[in-house]
């Protein structure tokens, strides 16, 4: 077995046992002040001193925390720290992939440099990924013979020209099969991310293997050397363990069988953890999913069981032919639900005549990768024949790439959060964007705590919330004070709390309402058809040009960004940067090198920037980012809320929009240097008196305006800066 990895990647000079006692180790804050030390001009932050404090009083006291922590707090080392106090190992949970490379690559490494004068060892830590991430030397084993069978003559997805691949494609694949066997005689850890250069899904599908595939490392001739178990195994030995939503949520709803036993748990960008659960609890039929399973379970059955499985296939290709895409809201249509029966029957006798994996089979691994596609169609047919209240399905089409697909998904996870989440560990769920409307109440109930209602506001914070109005600092979260801390601004974040858990904001260490304008186009129209308005186009130009490019437009749709970029390239000698027509990192970096381009695009690029400094000094949104009324989880949650006498739009739409929304206000501000204007060319924001203020409340404190030549007059003197 590998040990666990450390900063400089060494072996553990010593077994875990025994190693830790609690009579002699530093604190959280010590180990704090050692990281923040090492860290290049490094200096306290009241903000992260008080979330490193928090948490370690819910560990003590048992109690979980929803932490609210600024862009600039720097929450990374504010609980990893103190994650260092607790015995057994930690786990840390990122939504993206970037912040688990920034953990891995730069933040634990120099924390465990920094701290290790203290704890007399250098802590180690490891990163669990799911099973499908490593390769699999019983795939390997077998690959020559899956080719021609799962690839070479199959179409996991429909070609634009039709047809099965070419030679030129076949001679490709077995060229990367090839560099993979070479690899495998290499790396010590078959990470896929460690494969440099990489292949593509196709290849790496034919060596890796997926959780429900996998005969389990006892049945398995390569057990022994399973890369993925080693993995677990450096989890379990190690002091920090990072993973991902993904993985989180699959091991809650496998009964918490993959991520090592742990009594803290700390869930980094948790604004997205609902979401990420949803996806795992979700299921599909494919029609191309269904024959490759066939041709896949053939050799194991009888002919005219395997042509059920193909006639059930070929039953939902021509039901989804016929239905429309979105929503199913009365029932599946009938040649749907004769689909899901067909293959619920077929999986059934399919599953019976190949029966159990045995320990003497002849391919144990071949018999239960057969089973576990048999058995996923199964369970996927027999859900959505019965239609619970509790899920949700619809019909998906892609006329781009062909695709059809009948989903279904559940219309809530908070029950499930609330189930398996927090039994037998400390949550510390933390974000930039953990409050709505100025509350931690909503995200607090979709992550399944049970929190209170929001009371009225009191007449002087509804006065206050009213007369927000043209240049003035707004009233959201409280001003940040010296430091950074959060004062007792009205209406400000309240301290909420529940049955077994408490909230914190810690603010930022931003100046809001000196750094950044926030300046919303009351003036023109109300937002009422797909694309650009002409008047909100004249409004871009008006404010790109005022500045000499440096912007960052957030666009609601691919068209809308598609014409401002047509607008500002006529009408404007500026570099125009457009999502779409190059990749994205590379278009990223174009935009900070390149001081006065425009960079546009739509919802990836509303959390996936970071460009601090004068690269990016304007944020413009077209419009508010409710989900479309085509979205069917969010249509299908409003409908819910409306059937039992509330309001769908305030209790979803409305939030899912805060979230968005913060998200793409929170790409002008990454450092304490930067200025800039946030330009929202959606008058409902202003004018809405139902929800503008409630959004408002979600964003940073900055300076308040609705008038353009202010507007245009700040970005004129940041251009001469």
């Amino acid at each position: 077995m590998t040990p666990p990895r450390t900063a400089t990647g060494s072996a553990s000079p010593s077994p875990r046992t025994g190693r830790r006692r609690r009579g002699d180790r530093p604190s959280g804050a010590d180990l704090l002040v050692a990281a923040v030390g090492a860290v290049p001009g490094g200096a306290a932050r009241p903000g992260q001193q008080e979330m490193a404090t928090a948490i370690e009083e819910c560990v003590s006291a048992r109690e979980h925390l929803l932490v609210q922590a600024g862009t600039g707090t720097g929450k990374s080392l504010a609980y990893l720290a103190p994650a260092l106090t607790v015995d057994g190992p930690v786990v840390v949970s990122t939504a993206t992939l970037a912040l688990q490379s920034q953990l891995v690559e730069h933040d634990l490494p120099r924390l465990a440099d920094a701290v290790e004068p203290l704890l007399g060892r250098r802590p180690t830590f490891a990163v669990l990924k799911g099973r499908h991430h490593y390769l699999c030397l019983a795939r390997l084993d077998n690959s020559t013979e899956d080719e021609p069978e799962d690839t070479l003559f199959d179409t996991p997805a429909p070609r634009p020209a039709g047809g099965t691949k070419w030679l030129g494609e076949a001679g490709r694949l077995g060229k990367s099969i090839q560099r993979l066997r070479d690899w495998a005689e290499k790396t010590d850890t078959g990470d896929r991310d460690e494969l440099d250069p990489g292949v593509d899904d196709q290849a790496w599908r034919l060596v890796s293997m997926p959780a429900r595939e996998c005969v389990g490392a006892a049945r398995c001739p390569f057990g022994a050397e399973c890369f993925a178990e080693a993995s677990r195994a450096r989890a379990r030995e190690a002091d920090i363990v990072v993973t991902n939503h993904s993985l989180l949520a699959v091991d809650m709803l496998a009964g918490r069988q993959i991520v090592p036993p742990h009594k803290l748990l700390v869930v980094d960008e948790a604004h997205e953890l609902a979401d990420r659960v949803s996806s795992a609890a979700q299921a599909e039929l494919v029609p191309e999913l269904i024959d490759r399973t066939a041709k896949r379970a053939r050799p194991l059955l009888r002919p005219e069981t395997a042509d059920a499985l193909t006639a059930a296939g070929d039953a939902l290709a021509v039901g989804l032919a016929e239905a429309p895409a979105g929503r199913i809201t009365s029932g599946l249509p009938g040649p749907l639900r004769d689909a899901c029966t067909l293959l619920d029957a077929a999986t059934r006798s399919a599953l019976d005549a190949i029966g159990d994996v045995k320990a003497d089979d002849p391919d144990p691994v071949r018999k239960q990768q057969a089973k576990a596609a048999l058995d996923e169609l199964s369970t996927t047919a027999q859900r959505l024949l019965d239609e619970a209240d509790h899920d949700v399905a619809w019909v998906e089409k892609n006329d781009t790439t062909g695709r059809r697909a009948l989903v279904v998904a559940p219309l809530s996870v908070a029950g499930t959060l609330a189930t398996h989440l927090y039994e037998e560990r400390t949550v510390v769920a933390t974000s930039a964007t953990l409050t709505l409307g100025g509350r931690f109440d909503t995200v607090a109930r979709a992550l399944g705590l049970e929190a209170p209602t929001a009371s009225p506001p009191t007449p002087a914070a509804a006065a206050l919330a009213a007369s927000t109005g043209p240049d003035r600092p707004q009233a959201t979260r409280g001003a940040a004070g010296p430091g950074g801390k959060v004062t007792d601004g009205t209406p400000g974040v309240p301290a909420t709390s529940g049955p077994g858990w408490r909230s914190l904001d810690v603010g930022s260490p931003f100046d809001y309402a000196r750094q950044g304008i926030l300046y919303v186009a009351a003036h023109l129209p109300r937002p009422s058809v797909s694309g650009l308005p002409d008047a909100a186009g004249e409004e871009l130009l008006a404010l790109v040009g005022a500045l000499g490019g440096r912007t960052l437009g957030l666009f609601s749709s691919r068209r809308a960004a598609q014409q401002a970029a047509e607008l500002v390239r006529a009408r404007t000698d500026l570099p125009v940067l457009l999502q779409g027509e190059e990749a994205l990192p590379l278009l990223v970096r174009r935009f900070r090198e390149e001081k006065s381009s425009c960079l546009f695009g739509v919802m990836s690029l509303w959390q996936g920037v970071d460009v601090p400094g004068d690269a990016c000094q304007l944020v413009v949104i077209d419009r508010l980012p409710f989900p479309r009324p085509d979205e069917p989880l969010a249509a299908a949650r409003a409908a819910a809320v409306d059937a039992n006498g509330g309001s769908g739009f305030a209790a979803v739409s409305v939030p899912i929009a805060a979230v968005r929304l913060a998200q793409g206000v929170g790409r002008l501000i990454r450092a304490t240097g930067d200025r800039g204007v946030v330009a929202v060319l959606d008058s409902r924001l202003e004018t809405a008196r139902g929800y503008g203020p409630f959004l408002r409340r979600s964003l940073p404190p900055f300076w308040y305006t609705t008038r353009p030549e202010v507007a245009r007059g700040a970005l004129e003197r940041l251009a001469k800066a």
